[in-house]
């Protein structure tokens, strides 16, 4: 009978405490209650916020990346639009914005985007809310999408992106650059104009905030708050399209005719130091980024330029007022104090010869004497300086590189008066260079001409800038006549083009180890330079433009893109001296063939020794490349796209690469690509495209010497 009470007390103690226990439990509740509906802030949080996080929509309203534009207008980089595909599968969505019919579905979309049935059947049979279809169904253009939307398909939506496309492809590459899409759908800089002026081009975003629903849409009557965003400034460059495409058309067409690693070229108008053209072998397309090398190659590669540097050797001794172009010396070589001989590049020499002759000739032994009997190194270093060599240019382009100028022994100083030991850049010369053909003055070399915001207003505008007087006029009045005789009986008699008036100063330098052991003794280890300006007396356009190892019958290879660069550009600008018939022989300009009839421009471009590539099986053409008012050279394709919607795939072996590319996005067929040059391979030819085709192209580098 005890133990039984024992037991019952027991039970009694453990129900009291659980009665606590709840009793406890329950104030606690009732004080936390109490708390949360007298206080604005609970552990930190502000409860009012929490809410409306809970129940606003906050969607960003991304601004419109700016346009980067020609001088004349001519679009280079814009934003367009892509869209990617999805589908909704929940069927709480309710009739019509759901996939019901899963099967027609799958069937219909089949013939628009590149995906086989069953693998879209597969992708609408998963059990989720909704689904994309892969890179089958990202990257939609406009055209695609409306196809998809005529289809009337329930459940079908798309995401709208922006992206970067470059109209012109391989074209001004480096100075362009390119963007990409970050995670988040932001088009950000990374290279070129595109980097440097990114937070111009790249605008405010906005927002809208709206009351949504549990499954995150818009309540209906209620009010939104949209702040729209501010798009992004646009950029008009220096750069004339026109003469950008005589640059890219003489590097493409050299990359045929001869063999050599690289060449770079650089055309600026003398009179305000604006670059009109500025391009390298090395190029890439910036809306595929087939990159090789992300180093601008007139702006930040520094090399030793050779003999070029004369022309400024030869300045620093005018300016000192010590030049007597008649003054003799012995050529052949020179041995310095230390022991070392310098060679002219003909070590066997020319006897005794003026200096002036010796410009002509390219001594070495000449400049070597200059310096060693009238300037020292100081004078020889403040001038190169004063000329910009040793400094970045300022040049509104990124990762532009200052050289180097660092020479202080005997033999240092020599050489770097004929361009050896000392680091220059196609951009630094092309500044000193303007010094040359304004009478002294040296001005700021720009790209940029001006900036416009959204609204059309010019928030900057560039102009011609005159830096500092480095040089008197008769000391580039006899420069300009030392430049001359190389051109008419010199080391750049290859370069001479009757009535043009070319002047100009050659160079070949040879080219240093990596490992700083001295330089290269390979036979072609060499770059060859041409710093020159047309006309003479009053000169309108410079041209610095230098190739990497030329092989053999290829020393003509710089002169090649340097004379069809000149002729292109003087018939545009009319300042060409050459007769109208023997340009005519050689060139075509570029009328506007828009609404025309496709076979009677077809045979006048043919009688003219154009090569013309119709797309399309219309009768009426709607577009055209090259555009209007472009000089090409005899021989040049010309693509002409047509009303009609079949496009012929021809077979495009031993066509370059930019020439395949041009023809396959003015016909809007969708290609991948391996390999640089000229086509090789192909797995399709000589059809009509169907839609969801893929092209698969392979090409290779090929020389012809």
């Amino acid at each position: 009978m005890k133990k039984k009470k024992r037991i019952m007390n027991r039970n009694t103690r453990i129900g009291n405490i659980a009665l606590v226990v709840t009793l406890f439990l329950f104030l606690v509740l009732i004080y936390r209650a109490g708390i949360l509906s007298l206080s604005t802030k609970v552990d930190g949080i502000t409860l009012s916020n929490f809410a409306s996080q809970r129940t606003i929509k906050h969607e960003t309203i991304l601004a419109k990346r700016g346009t980067i534009y020609d001088v004349n207008g001519e679009q280079l980089a814009l934003n367009v639009y892509s869209y990617t595909l999805i589908a909704y599968l929940d069927s709480s969505r309710g009739a019509g914005n759901y996939v019901s019919d899963k099967e027609t579905t799958a069937k219909k979309l089949a013939t628009v985007i590149s995906m086989s049935e069953e693998n879209i059947l597969a992708l609408l049979n998963k059990n989720v809310y909704q689904t994309e279809f892969g890179s089958s169904g990202k990257g939609l253009t406009e055209l695609t999408k409306d196809k998809i939307l005529a289809l009337n398909l329930d459940g079908i939506d798309f995401t709208e992106t922006q992206k970067r496309y470059y109209p012109k492809g391989d074209f001004l590459s480096y100075t362009l650059g390119y963007a990409r899409n970050d995670n988040e759908g932001k088009i950000i800089g990374e290279m070129g104009i595109e980097s440097l002026f990114d937070e111009e081009l790249t605008g405010s975003d906005g927002f809208r905030e709206y009351q949504k629903d549990l499954r995150g849409y818009k309540i209906a009557n209620t009010k939104e708050h949209v702040q729209e965003a501010k798009d992004g400034d646009n950029i008009y460059l220096t750069i004339d399209s026109n003469v950008q495409f005589f640059v890219e058309q003489a590097l493409k067409d050299s990359t045929t005719k001869y063999s050599f690693d690289e060449i770079n070229i650089v055309v600026a108008e003398a009179k305000t130091g604006k670059i009109l053209g500025i391009g390298s072998t090395t190029s890439f397309d910036p809306n595929t980024k087939n990159i090789t090398n992300y180093l601008d190659p007139n702006i930040s590669v520094a090399f030793e330029p050779g003999s070029t540097m004369k022309i400024f050797a030869y300045m620093a001794v005018m300016e000192a007022g010590k030049y007597n172009g008649d003054e003799t010396f012995h050529s052949g070589t020179y041995t310095t104090t230390d022991g070392t001989v310098i060679g002219d590049w003909d070590r066997r020499g020319w006897g005794t010869i003026t200096y002036d002759r010796g410009f002509a000739l390219s001594s070495n032994v000449g400049v070597v004497n200059l310096i060693h009997n009238y300037i020292d190194r100081d004078i020889l270093m403040n001038y190169y300086k004063k000329l910009g060599f040793g400094s970045k240019t300022g040049i509104e382009l990124s990762k532009e590189t200052a050289g180097k100028l660092n020479f202080k022994y005997e033999t240092e100083i020599f050489n770097a008066g004929f361009g050896q030991g000392i680091m220059v850049t196609a951009m630094q010369n092309v500044k000193a260079l303007t010094a040359v053909a304004n009478d002294g003055i040296l001005l700021q070399p720009y790209i940029v001409d001006k900036i416009v915001d959204s609204d059309g207003k010019i928030v900057k505008q560039n102009t011609k800038t005159e830096l500092e007087r480095v040089a008197s006029k008769e000391t580039t009045d006899k420069i300009k006549d030392l430049m001359e005789d190389v051109v008419l009986d010199g080391t750049g008699s290859n370069y001479y083009m009757e009535g043009y008036n070319i002047i100009a100063k050659t160079g070949t330098a040879q080219i240093s180890s990596t490992n700083g052991t001295g330089y290269l003794k390979g036979p072609y280890d060499v770059i060859r330079g041409f710093a020159g300006m047309f006309p003479k007396d009053d000169p309108e356009i410079i041209i610095y433009a230098n190739v990497t190892r030329p092989r053999p019958n290829s020393a003509t290879s710089l002169a090649y893109v340097v004379q069809t660069v000149i002729e292109n550009v003087s018939k545009y600008y009319n300042i060409y001296d050459a007769s109208e018939e023997n340009i005519n022989q050689i060139s075509y300009t570029m009328d506007t063939y828009l609404n025309q009839s496709v076979d009677s421009v077809k045979n006048e471009l043919e009688n003219n020794g154009i090569v013309v590539e119709i797309i399309g099986d219309g009768d009426k053409i709607i577009d055209q490349y090259p555009e209007k008012g472009i000089v090409i050279t005899k021989g040049t394709k010309v693509f002409l796209t047509t009303n009609g919607t079949n496009r012929m795939i021809p077979n495009f072996k031993g066509w370059s690469k930019k020439d395949v590319t041009m023809y396959l996005k003015n016909a809007n067929i969708p290609y991948q690509m391996e390999g640089i040059g000229y086509l090789v391979s192909q797995n399709i030819s000589d059809v009509v495209y169907q839609e969801g085709t893929v092209l698969e192209l392979i090409f290779e580098e090929k020389y012809q010497d």
